[in-house]
C-alpha cells in the first residue's frame, strides 16, 4: 500500500477563506514545490510527472482556493510564475497514531515533576508529545510564535555592541529556565543549547524539534543587525544528540 502524504493545512490572505486542508496527493506535491521557490508552469509539469491538463486543473483549484497565485514572466507575457499566496500552518498524518511513552502518566512524574520542573515545562513537553503521538505538525505556528517572542523580548536582553547582547541572551535563557545556551562568533553564528526546555525529553524522531527556539533566535538577531537572517538547527536532543545546536548566518533580502 503506497504511504499516503500527510494532509497539509493553509491560511492565506483572502478575508472571505481562512483555512484550506490539502489532502490531494498531486496538489501537496504542487505546494511541496511552490514552498521552496516560485516556478513556471512547464517547470511544474516536468517535476510533477503529470499531464499538462492535469496540473492545469489542479493550479485552477488551488487559486481558487487563494491558496496560489501568478504573475506574468517578465521576458515573456505568455507564462506565468506562480507562487505561495498563503502561510503553511502544519500538516496532520492520517497514519494510525501510537502511545508514546513521553506522554504517559510514570514517564512525566520521574522525569520531570520529580525532578522538581516548572509546571509550565510539564505542560508544554506533554502537548508537544500529544501532537507528535497524534501526528499532528504545527511547527510552522511554533515558530511563528517564537518571532513573536523574541520580538517582545529583544529590547531587554538588547545593547550595541554584540557581545554585551549574546551576554544577555545567555542570562536571560539561563535566568527563565530555559537552558543553558553559549554562541561561537563568526560568518555563521553558531549557538549550543544544554537542558533545552523545548525538546530534551521528547521522543527521539531522528528530526529537530526547537522551532519555538528557532523562531525566537532568528527575531533578535534580526532585530539587531536589522537585516533577516536564516536558522537552522542541526543537531537536536530529538536526533539523538546530547545538546541543540541553531546556525544563524545573513538571508538574501530577496528570500526575506
Amino acid at each position: 500500500m503506497k504511504e499516503q502524504k500527510p494532509i497539509q493545512i493553509f491560511s492565506n490572505f483572502n478575508e472571505n477563506i481562512g483555512v484550506n486542508v490539502i489532502k490531494s496527493p498531486v496538489k501537496l506535491t504542487i505546494l511541496e514545490m511552490l514552498r521552496d521557490s516560485d516556478m513556471e508552469f512547464d517547470e511544474i509539469v516536468n517535476n510533477t510527472g503529470k499531464s499538462k491538463s492535469t496540473v492545469s486543473v489542479h493550479l485552477k483549484s488551488l487559486r481558487e482556493s487563494g491558496i496560489i497565485s501568478y504573475r506574468v514572466h517578465p521576458v515573456d507575457n505568455r507564462k506565468k510564475i506562480f507562487y505561495l499566496n498563503s502561510k503553511y500552518l502544519g500538516s496532520v498524518n492520517p497514519t494510525e497514531s501510537k502511545e508514546i511513552k513521553e506522554t504517559q502518566a510514570d514517564y512525566l512524574v520521574e522525569n520531570l515533576i520529580d525532578e522538581d520542573a516548572e509546571f509550565s515545562t510539564v505542560l508544554f513537553h506533554t502537548l508537544k508529545s500529544m501532537l507528535i503521538q497524534e501526528g499532528i505538525n504545527i511547527d510552522p505556528i511554533l515558530q511563528s510564535t517564537g518571532n513573536s517572542i523574541g520580538k517582545s523580548i529583544f529590547g531587554r536582553v538588547y545593547d550595541d555592541d554584540l557581545d554585551i547582547f549574546i551576554e544577555n541572551i545567555t542570562e536571560f535563557w539561563q535566568a527563565k529556565g530555559l537552558g543553558r545556551v553559549s554562541f561561537e562568533l563568526g560568518q555563521i553564528i553558531k549557538i549550543t543549547t544544554f537542558d533545552c526546555f523545548e525538546c530534551e525529553l521528547l521522543p527521539k524522531t531522528g528530526k529537530p524539534a526547537c522551532f519555538l527556539d528557532t523562531g525566537i533566535f532568528e527575531a533578535l538577531f534580526t532585530e539587531f543587525f536589522n537585516m533577516p537572517v536564516s536558522v537552522i538547527e542541526t543537531q537536536c536532543y530529538t536526533m539523538g544528540d546530547e545538546k541543540c545546536v541553531f546556525e544563524i548566518e545573513p538571508l538574501p533580502i530577496k528570500n526575506y
